[in-house]
This record gives structure tokens, sequence and C-alpha cells, in this order.
């Protein structure tokens, strides 16, 4: 059978059309393959002939700039300084006791240095820079350089490192950083990569500890070319990533400067909380510590001083100390017993020095007795036995729940480390705690502070705004974050019968401004300043029947750690309250010589915003006050403060 024939005219368009699609596609091939020999032999020649040399571009992490931390007027608390380190990269440098003890040649290493080197590397990536020496001289920095041919791996850098201007006046507050620990790692979800950086600065304490993710900021990138024996060779790309938060707080540097002088010589706490907004203006630690030294490695010898001081520098006791709040707290007990209707603020109870309670004797402070007291006397004499009765009438519950409103046994919302709750307490959570029962004794000694009631300055200096201004006034110490202003805590209304805050105010005037009050003696005489406040003083033992038999032993007779803790609170202006005060001195004794004193005289230099005239002064006082001003001035300039010593 015969093939039929082929139409040529048919068939070489076709073959045309698929010769030339063909070409193109080949063509282009070629054209791309011959840009890319082009790239890769002329326009990326030197990059590649560098590799070939055995060179190698490594990615560094870097450390954004570490946010700032100011008070209320712009005054630095926490700001980064330039320091010049050493730094090794294990895998460019070779044997690691080789390198060191080359470089040990060359400038001086102590062996703790060289351990704590060697050690770090075991535990990081051999890519990963480790810092051999810090905050090294200058010309330290100019003999690794000078060597660098002989110190493969080995390089000089400058970086920021934190410092604290103000020293132990802000320690407790602002806290510190510290190198990043494996204990730090350990408690971290999702750890961020700057972590893999040694001895990376990191919030330990305080608000550098409870603000870090915002401080810390976000890490860079640098891409550098580097040789065969470690030397970089060029910056290839840099991001800088992006800076920390910069944080204002509430604190007033001066006042908070003052606060730690006043105190100085004392183990106490002292808090000023502005009515108004809830800002904290100061909040006082003393004994206090040089944050600065735990940035830069804190030795052993300086842990152990402060580590294993009775008087505890390194506790923030003005948030985590949790004391019982003594005679202070009748004004919760009081109002409490005003709003459940219990008393009448003019009815009398007679105070013989004792209450009977169940066969058991409840002691009034004043062994005599006040005879008959109404409320208003209750609170200018600190008469115990009035509130052991209105204790029996009210019960422990109204007690308690008119503490929380009033911000005792509440942990409040600061960024500071350990916030303690404090005790407001009730049948149930004595229950929970000790598995027994609520016991009459019980309230009766809650009445007064005592027994199971605890509050931490803090919480009593909200508790003084609160009853000042009739409203739910929260502590505030962020002001700021980046510009951006945080929420007031200024409050809304405290729910409280306005008649009963206005009684509660009027005993509080009495107490500092008659005179048969508790503190009379620290009353301030500067027309429109004249404040209001509360004793108090809180035993830390129990007063046996044998000792009540042949006296009680005066405080300055006992071992300090066994004297009663000593407090204050007030407010002032009382016409028109600005501030709230609240002070604590551990084992200071009694409230009124002790810490009343501490407590006005902190109030008049918040209210002058600086030291007051001594005609604020009762006139008897001026002339003790005009030597404490100069001695307070000289350790506010930064002379020594005295050694904590208590006879």
């Amino acid at each position: 059978m015969k093939r039929q024939r082929t139409d040529t005219s048919e068939v070489w368009p076709r073959m045309t059309r698929r010769a030339a699609l063909l070409g193109t596609v080949q063509l282009g091939l070629m054209g791309v393959l011959g840009w890319r020999m082009k790239q890769l032999q002329i326009d990326q020649a030197d990059q590649f002939r560098l590799l070939a040399e055995e060179n190698r571009v490594n990615m560094r992490l870097m450390p954004p700039s570490r946010g700032l931390i100011f008070d209320r007027n712009g005054v630095p608390l926490a700001t980064n300084e330039p320091v010049y380190r050493i730094v090794m990269v294990r895998e460019a440098a070779g044997d690691p006791h080789e390198a060191l003890a080359r470089l040990a040649a060359v400038m001086p290493l102590e062996p703790e240095a060289i351990q704590a080197t060697l050690d770090e590397m075991e535990r990081v990536a051999s890519f990963v820079p480790v810092t051999v020496k810090d905050r090294v001289s200058w010309d330290d920095v100019a003999r690794v350089t000078a060597n660098t041919p002989a110190l493969p791996g080995i390089t000089a850098e400058v970086g920021l490192s934190r410092h604290y201007p103000k020293g132990a006046d802000t320690a407790h507050v602002v806290g510190y950083v510290g190198p990043i620990s494996d204990y730090d790692l350990s408690q971290i979800e999702d750890p961020d990569p700057l972590f893999q950086i040694p001895k990376f600065q990191y919030g330990k304490t305080g608000v550098e500890a409870k603000l870090e993710e915002q401080l810390r900021g976000q890490a860079g990138a640098m891409r550098i070319e580097v040789n065969s024996v470690g030397r970089v060779m060029r910056e290839l790309s840099r991001d800088e990533g992006a800076a920390g938060a910069d944080i204002q707080l509430t604190v007033d540097a001066n006042l908070q400067a003052y606060v730690e002088a006043r105190m100085a010589g004392e183990s106490a706490a002292c808090v000023v909380i502005d009515c108004a907004s809830g800002d904290l203006l100061a909040v006082g630690n003393a004994p206090s510590f040089d944050p600065n030294l735990f940035v830069r490695g804190i030795s052993v010898a300086d842990w152990t001083a402060l580590n294993e001081n009775i008087y505890r520098p390194l506790a923030a006791k003005a948030v985590q100390g949790a004391y019982p709040p003594g005679s202070t707290f009748k004004i919760a007990t009081g109002l409490a017993a005003l709003e459940a209707g219990v008393i009448d603020p003019n009815e009398t109870v007679y105070c013989p020095g004792y209450t009977e309670v169940s066969g058991t004797r409840f002691h009034c402070w004043k062994k005599g007795g006040h005879g008959n007291v109404d409320y208003n006397d209750s609170l200018k004499y600190s008469c115990d036995c009035y509130y052991y009765e209105v204790a029996q009438r009210l019960g422990i519950e109204a007690m308690s729940q008119m503490a929380r409103k009033l911000g005792v046994g509440v942990r409040h919302d600061v960024p500071m480390s350990a916030v303690a709750e404090g005790k407001a307490p009730d049948p149930a959570w004595k229950q929970a705690q000790f598995n027994d029962v609520w016991r009459v004794g019980d309230t009766v000694n809650a009445s007064i502070g005592q027994g199971y009631v605890l509050a931490t300055p803090l919480q009593l200096a909200v508790m003084t705004a609160r009853v000042a201004t009739g409203r739910e006034v929260t502590p505030r110490l962020v002001k700021t974050v980046d510009g951006a202003e945080q929420p007031s805590g200024a409050g809304g209304p405290l729910g409280i019968n306005e008649n009963s805050l206005r009684r509660a105010r009027a005993s509080m005037f009495d107490v500092v401004n008659s005179d048969r009050g508790t503190a009379f003696r620290s009353r301030i005489e500067a027309e429109g300043m004249q404040m209001a406040g509360k004793t108090g003083t809180s035993q830390v033992r129990r007063i046996t029947a044998e000792e009540r038999a042949r006296g009680v032993s005066k405080n300055e007779d006992l071992p300090w750690e066994r004297r009663d803790h000593a407090l204050w609170v007030n407010f002032a202006p009382y016409d028109n309250p600005r501030i709230a005060v609240a002070v604590v001195v551990e084992h200071g004794g009694g409230g009124s010589a002790v810490a009343a004193p501490i407590g006005r005289d902190v109030t008049l230099q918040a209210l002058y915003n600086g030291f007051p005239p001594l005609e604020a002064y009762p006139a008897e006082r001026r002339e003790e006050m005009a030597q404490m001003q100069v001695r307070i001035r000289a350790l506010m300039d930064g002379q020594p403060v005295p050694v904590f010593e208590r006879a």
C-alpha cells in the first residue's frame, strides 16, 4: 500500500514556529547564564576572592540601647554609660586556653576572669562572643588592638552599661540590672535571642525587673566579614534594632533623697502619696545600698555584708514589709463601727486600763486607764479599751471588710519587687491557714492592729489618702512610658458615709493639734499647713503576766529585735489634703516619739518642695530642727550616711 505524500506547504509553517520557540528559549537560558556568570566573575569577584581565602561572613546580635528611667521632673535615675570590654569568639580564637594565655601577656587578667571565661565558653555556641573582661581602661584597649594579629578571635569593643546616678536613694524603687543567669532563663518561657549574649544586662529587681520587656528593646544585627584569623575586615550591613522605652516615674528625686537622709540611722520605711492622683512621690527604705555594685559584679565581701546585715538593706520594706499596724488600724476599726451603727460618736466607754474578755485581760497602753472616752477621745488618746468594746459589738467580718476597702490586706499593683498583700483576716482565713476557729479574743486583738492583722507602709499610706479624700485612691509609680501618660490613680467615690469620714478626720486632727493628743509634739505651726494623723506602736513580743506584775520592761532596756515597731500616718494640709504619709520604724519604740517626727518633717519637705522655714515647726523644736536641716543637707550632698546603731 502506498504512503500518502504529505503536503510540505502545510508542514513547513509548523516546523518554523517550533524552531523559533525553541531558539528563543535557548537564547533566554544562555542570556541568564551569561548574566549570572558576569555577576559571579566580575561584579562579585572581590567578595568571592575573599571567601576563597577562607574568609567568612558572621552575623552578630547587637544589644539595643536600654530605655532610660527618669523621675517626675526629668531627673535621670537610670542611664547608660559607654564602657570598653574585651571579647573573644572561640571558633576564631582556636584553643581558648592558649588564646587567654596570649591575652594575659598583653594586659592584666586575673585567674578568676580566665576561669569564668572558660566556663562561659562551655555554655554558649562557639560563634557567640564571650566577654573576657568588662570596664577595661583605654590603655588595655590600645594594647589589645595593637596586638590583634597575635590575638585571633579577641577584640576590644565599646558597649553600654547601666548606671544609677542617684545610687542608694532610689535603689529599691528603680532596682538594678545584672548578668542574666541560668535561673533567670529557667523562669522565661520564650527567651529573647539577646539572652544568648554573655553577661547581657537583665532587670533583677524593682522597676528594672517589672518593666524589663519595655526597657529592653529589640535586638539589632550586624553582618560582618572576618578573615581566617578572625580579624574583622569590614561591616557588610547593620540593623540597629529598636531602643527600649523610656520610663518616667512618679517619684520626686529630691524628696526621695530627703526621705532617705531623714531616716538615716534607722531601719525604716516611708511612703509619700499624692492624694489627688495616687502618685507615689517617695518610697523610702533605710538602710539602703548602692545598686551600681550589682551592675559591675558585686564582690563576695560586699554581698556578704549586705545579705547578713540584720537591718536588711536589700529589702524594700515600704512594699515588702508586712507589720502589725498597731493603733493606726484604729482608723479602720472606728470607721467600720460608725458605718455599721454599732456606736454613737458621743457615747462614752469607760477605760480602767484593761478589758476582761472570756477570762482574759486585754490591757490598754495606759496602765491607769483613760476613764470615760468617746469616739474623738479614743483616737486622740489612742485608748485601746474603747476599741476592745467596739470590736465585740462589730465583729471581725465588718472590720476586715472596711480594712480592705481602705487598701489594707490588698496587694497593690506597683512595679516593685515582692509587693506584699498584708492581712485583713477573717474566720475563713484562719480556718484555711491554721485549721482553727476564730475566737472573740482574735477580734479584740485585731481591733487595735495586733494579732493576725498585717499592713505594709504602702497600704497604710493608701488608707490615709482614702480617708483624707473619700476616694478610692490607687498608688501609681509609672507616670509615662515613652511619653504616653499612664492611667491616674485618683479613683472614684469610696462608698463611705461622708459624715463618718469627717469625724475620723477631725479626730486625727486632734491627735496632732490638741495639747493632749499623742502627737502634739510633732504638730505643724505654719498657717494652712496643719496635718492630721495617727500614731501607732505594735508589739513584736508577748508581755507575760509575770512581767506586768513586776513592771513592763521599757523598750530601751530590751535588745533591739524585741522592741516595739513605731508607726505613723498623716495627711496634710487638713483643709485641703495634698499628700498622705506613712512611716514605719522597725523596733523604734513609740510611734509618737520616733515615727511621728519623721512624718512631720517629710510632710513639710513635700509641701514646701524643699526645706521649710523654721517657723513651720513648734517654737520649742526650732533649734533642734535647724541642726537637723544642716545634717540632712550634708547627707543629701553625698557625705557618708551613719551606720545604723541603736543602743
